[in-house]
């Protein structure tokens, strides 16, 4: 197959195989009692919820790689990366597997981060890194540093129902969009999976009566993928400026892992401690509903994909009036949400 066909195929096999597995492994964590409980202050769920809705996300993305690599053409690069991703994102689904397992103290942060930063060593190992900076070693640490981030700051948003996985749906679509043109092939295909495996687990999320929620294990790996898939694409072919464009596509997650931090910090507690400090929580306590924060989430991030797509694509002067305009907007909304107060 070529042209976007397989790239579709591998949306909507992904999206099946998520959205068949969700009730299956809802049933498996009821049975063993793999649950979330609202058993403190800073939980937003009123009655006890099945996790492990990672699970169905990282199968159907793993099955939907593995039998694409049957039924298209894998150059040795694509492969060599996809294997790469994969080996990270197993590790670091397994880690949050493992998190879920013992919820709901889970396991300490040092011992996450000192996993994240060897699944992020392993892309690493397949040649996945940051390539407009010099020397190599600074652009090592900084890879590290970036795939450590991002993977956290999904898992740090996802305190509201559809709100994690709709916004790495959005970003997968973005990244796909803009390697689309330039057949980066190994982008192309973890993108078009990613996105599938996501938007098949947000009709359960939703669900008001078979609800299940996608844990540790589906938010670390959501924002491990995205950030490996980041790496892959040339954003610079127009103008340099365009390398910030992965910024700009998960601004959301990022603005508000930046947010909760600086106000923790403020207020003398440990950013690696939770409370009610995030953007959602904060809309929610001015009067929006769960409802429309999810969608202006999602708006926000649509109008930051097409906004990455220009700095990939304008000239020079054209990309810093983009960025500067969103720094601007950003900068807004930070102001407004910071005097709303918050009661933890």
């Amino acid at each position: 197959m070529s042209g976007p066909a397989p790239y579709l195929l591998a949306i909507a096999f992904s999206f099946g195989v998520s959205a068949l597995l969700c009730p299956l492994v809802r049933s498996l964590a009821l049975r063993y009692g793999w649950v979330d409980h609202p058993s403190t202050p800073i939980k937003t769920h009123a009655a006890a919820t099945p996790v492990l809705g990672g699970v169905a996300i990282f199968s159907s993305y793993a099955i939907t790689l593995f039998l694409l690599r049957f039924l298209t053409h894998f150059p040795s690069g694509t492969l060599h990366a996809l294997r790469g991703i994969l080996l990270g994102g197993a590790l670091v689904f397994a880690l949050g597997v493992a998190d879920d397992m013992r919820k709901p103290g889970g396991l300490g942060f040092r011992l996450k981060f000192a996993v994240q930063i060897a699944a992020a060593a392993s892309l690493l190992l397949f040649g996945l890194r940051i390539r407009f900076i010099t020397p190599v070693p600074v652009a090592v640490v900084l890879t590290v540093i970036w795939v450590v981030g991002v993977t956290n700051a999904f898992n740090i948003i996802d305190v509201m129902d559809g709100l994690s996985a709709s916004q790495a749906a959005v970003a997968s679509l973005a990244f796909l969009m803009i390697a689309l043109p330039r057949e980066q092939r190994y982008v192309n295909f973890a993108s078009a999976a990613l996105a599938g495996a996501a938007l098949g687990y947000l009709p359960w999320n939703f669900s008001s009566r078979r609800k299940i929620f996608m844990g540790d294990s589906g938010s670390l790996f959501l924002g491990y993928a995205l950030a490996a898939v980041s790496l892959g694409t040339d954003y610079s072919a127009v103008n340099r400026v365009g390398v910030y464009a992965p910024l700009m596509i998960l601004l959301v997650p990022i603005f508000d892992t930046l947010f909760v931090a600086a106000l923790r910090l403020r207020k003398g507690r440990s950013p690696f401690l939770g409370s009610k400090d995030h953007f959602a929580l904060r809309l929610e306590t001015a009067g929006w509903s769960r409802g429309a924060i999810v969608l202006f989430a999602t708006l926000a991030s649509l109008a930051l994909g097409f906004c990455g797509f220009l700095l990939t694509a304008l000239d020079v002067p054209g990309a810093l009036a983009v960025g500067a305009c969103v720094a601007a907007g950003a900068f807004a909304i930070a102001e407004f949400l910071w005097h709303i107060p918050v009661h933890d």
